[in-house]
């Protein structure tokens, strides 16, 4: 079951631009849909973690705003709060208690959103857009991580207008993760690094893409014993690569996969290529979804190497996803994401 389905202002309902009377596709699946959806394309989803009872989940959109919804056990999903940013929102994430949330924009800020009080304050500026942000839970200290377009990897203790650490990155931010204790950052010229967040951030490795073309998504993945062991990456040119940090057979353990693609991946025909625009690992099988312009989800299994499952077409791109925390919901966006 899915919870977003919302729909934006380009061709949307039962006839298209040209005027053809085509079946209305932009919910094929029949999944639930959000009530009041932000009024332009989604650019982020996050459920809120296992520490809040009950499932909340956020959205950033281009219309400069970033919603809050609780989602009922039915499915059902109730509006909660909002709040805005002077440009459109890249990313946004849960502090690890469920408190606050913290949002990334095209206006160079960072704000948290403490949803007790229902205040957001500035906590990050950067010298471009900043393009993601992540909430870091350490043994000995908690910040916020963000990425920027203006090349830089900078840490915040939420309280202080000054970053504790910035780490320069070979160029512009366009994804992230964390799994406590490692983060994995995807940059532009397919550049690609893994910190380690012990004691304090730092560099672990620079790794040479397993990708040919531009970085979209990165997700990192856990082992059987909950330890982050490895990232599954998702490039414009439909496909996902899987990459183990220290796996035992590097040449056999790492992999390349192909996804969003039209007509099948394993024809000779020519074939239409979409982006891939999300991964997310369910909390508890250590499955991932995919999501792509194409307009379709699919969840795979990296173990056995095989798809277990693949939506119906929407008419629009999914331009995000995520899971909830215990893996029972799976939410998508539908909107434009200018892949053409």
């Amino acid at each position: 079951m899915s919870l977003f389905g919302s729909t934006s202002g380009f061709g949307t309902g039962g006839t298209s631009m040209f005027g053809s009377t085509t079946a209305d596709n932009h919910n094929p699946m029949k999944d639930i849909e959000v009530t009041s959806p932000p009024d332009d394309s989604i650019s982020c989803l996050a459920f809120s973690p296992p520490t809040l009872p009950g499932n909340f989940l956020i959205a950033g959109s281009w219309a400069n705003d970033v919603r809050c919804w609780e989602v009922q056990d039915n499915g059902q999903t109730i509006p909660k709060a909002q709040q805005m940013h002077t440009g459109p929102v890249l990313d946004g994430c849960w502090s690890d208690d469920g408190s606050k949330v913290f949002t990334a924009s095209c206006d160079k800020t960072a704000k948290m959103w403490d949803l007790n009080s229902n205040q957001a304050i500035q906590i990050a500026q950067h010298d471009a857009p900043v393009k993601t942000i992540h909430w870091i839970k350490a043994p000995n200290y908690s910040c916020v991580m963000t990425g920027s377009w203006d090349k830089t990897l900078k840490f915040w203790d939420t309280r202080s207008p000054t970053p504790m650490m910035t780490l320069q990155l070979p160029e512009r931010c366009y994804c992230a993760d964390v799994v406590h204790p490692m983060a994995a950052v995807a940059t532009a010229e397919r550049g690609l690094i893994v910190y380690q967040l012990e004691n304090q951030p730092s560099e672990f490795r620079r790794i040479e893409s397993p990708l040919k073309h531009q970085h979209r998504c990165v997700a990192i993945f856990k082992d059987k014993v909950n330890k982050p062991t490895g990232f599954a990456l998702g490039s414009i040119e439909g496909r996902v690569a899987i990459h183990y940090i220290n796996p035992p057979n590097p040449a056999k353990d790492n992999f390349t996969f192909k996804c969003h693609r039209s007509n099948g991946t394993n024809t000779s025909a020519p074939q239409d290529i979409y982006a891939v625009n999300g991964i997310a690992f369910h909390p508890v099988h250590g499955t991932l979804a995919t999501v792509g312009s194409d307009g379709r989800f699919s969840f795979w299994d990296k173990d056995a190497r095989t798809k277990l499952k693949t939506s119906e077409q929407l008419d629009q791109p999914i331009s995000a996803c995520c899971f909830n925390h215990n893996g029972n919901i799976f939410a998508y966006a539908s909107s434009y994401d200018w892949s053409k």
